[in-house]
């Protein structure tokens, strides 16, 4: 196809990812951003096996290992002590596997800064509201008023709220809060594990490391729920956690502003078309799902890659976009089922999801294949998505070295 001129929605993970990737093979890219100064939202996040797949690709897995932490255990236990949750990377198969728990702000300063260096224009202070001529000559409108030139291609990272999206799908009733903080010495958590305590589903605390002495902190939360939480107090509510798992209050005691805590909330969306004319949407302007497993930056590192991919190797637009959405429907389809499947065993005021998950599926993962199944799941590779994008897997023994 020769050179594209293309229009990046959306200055996040993906959008960031996309430019780098797609301007690496000459394309002209320009990034649009609604902030002044583009800037990352949310706490910290976990890069799984994909992710860092596709990072290797791009020459950033060193770094983004460097300036994260090394997870190779998801554990997770009930306030009675019963254990919930236990997915080890090491169960893979593959020498040295783990995911790096990272803070979203590291992720994003690595992918800005490659984005810099490569001299990738933007945009900042140009909010998207909408696209038209998306058939022929896709062109943004902002909302400050004004319009792009005419790109040949669109690529909508604006994520669950995309304008430029269909709307479908609906925000689910829990999400979390969320905080960074600083371990102190008196801490005993693992430095290589996502730890979890819950009441049932309905209730929810967990840390991870993401580098650097720091953990990425939360709590689950009904967004119904969420003024009466404000109302209620830090104090209050921090007796809560601690009462639920007494190992925080060291931590605990580090919060002492609601400022200190940003709620999330989340989505499970599913736009059943990704391209539409010459616009494409990836991440979470595609599809939208709860964090229980854990992929959301993931699967928009591999939608930027798969893209960038099909365009390069196809004759034509049209047939490059059909070849991404078809390499990944697959994947993103499992992941969206499974997470519309595990989210109400980990989030839920119903009793019957604990129960199952408590007496039949914690037990059954434990045996047999259950263990290398868990793994596969929580670390995005479910459906083989790396060899069907001609990725392989991360070189842990030089990453780890």
């Amino acid at each position: 196809m020769g050179s594209l001129d293309i229009g990046i929605a959306g200055c996040g993970i993906a959008g960031l990812a996309a430019a780098l990737l797609l301007a690496r093979d000459s394309n002209r890219v320009t990034i649009y951003e609604r902030f002044e100064r583009p800037r990352p939202l949310g706490s910290g996040l976990l890069i799984q096996p994909t992710g860092l797949a596709v990072l290797a690709e791009m020459g950033l897995a060193e770094k983004v290992v460097a300036n994260g932490a090394r997870v190779r255990r998801l554990f997770g236990e009930d306030c009675n002590g019963e254990r919930v949750l236990d997915a080890r990377y090491g169960d893979l198969g593959i020498e040295g596997a783990f995911a790096v728990g990272i803070h979203r702000a590291a992720l994003f300063e690595t992918l800005f800064g490659a984005a810099q260096a490569a001299g990738i224009p933007f945009r900042a202070d140009h909010e998207v509201v909408g696209a038209a001529e998306v058939s022929s000559a896709p062109r943004l409108a902002f909302a400050k008023g004004g319009e792009s030139p005419p790109h040949d291609l669109v690529v909508d990272c604006l994520g669950t709220a995309s304008p430029l999206a269909p709307k479908n799908g609906g925000w689910l009733p829990f999400g979390a809060l969320w905080a960074n903080l600083a371990l102190s010495d008196g801490d005993v958590f693992d430095p290589a594990m996502l730890e979890q305590r819950y009441d049932r589903a309905a209730r929810m605390v967990g840390i991870f490391p993401t580098g650097g002495g720091q953990v990425a902190f939360f709590w689950s939360l009904k967004a119904a729920s969420y003024d009466r939480w404000r109302e209620a107090g830090l104090a209050a509510w921090r007796e809560e956690v601690a009462a639920l798992w007494p190992a925080c209050r060291g931590l605990l005691a580090r919060i002492d502003d609601p400022a200190q805590l940003t709620f999330a909330r989340y989505a499970h969306r599913l736009v059943r078309r990704p391209a539409r004319g010459r616009l494409v949407h990836i991440g979470d302007a595609w599809h939208a799902a709860s964090p229980q497993l854990g992929q959301g930056a993931n699967m928009a590192l591999l939608d930027a890659w798969a893209l960038a991919k099909a365009v390069r190797e196809a004759g034509d637009l049209g047939d490059a976009l059909k070849s991404f959405a078809a390499v990944r429907r697959g994947h993103v389809g499992l992941y969206q089922r499974l997470a519309w499947l595990f989210t109400p065993l980990y989030q839920s005021d119903a009793l019957f999801p604990a129960v199952l998950r408590d007496i039949f599926l914690a037990p059954l993962s434990q045996v047999g294949f259950g263990p290398r199944l868990q793994a596969r799941l929580v670390a995005g590779l479910a459906g083989k998505p790396l060899a069907s994008l001609g990725l392989a897997m991360p070189d842990y023994r030089a990453l780890a070295g």
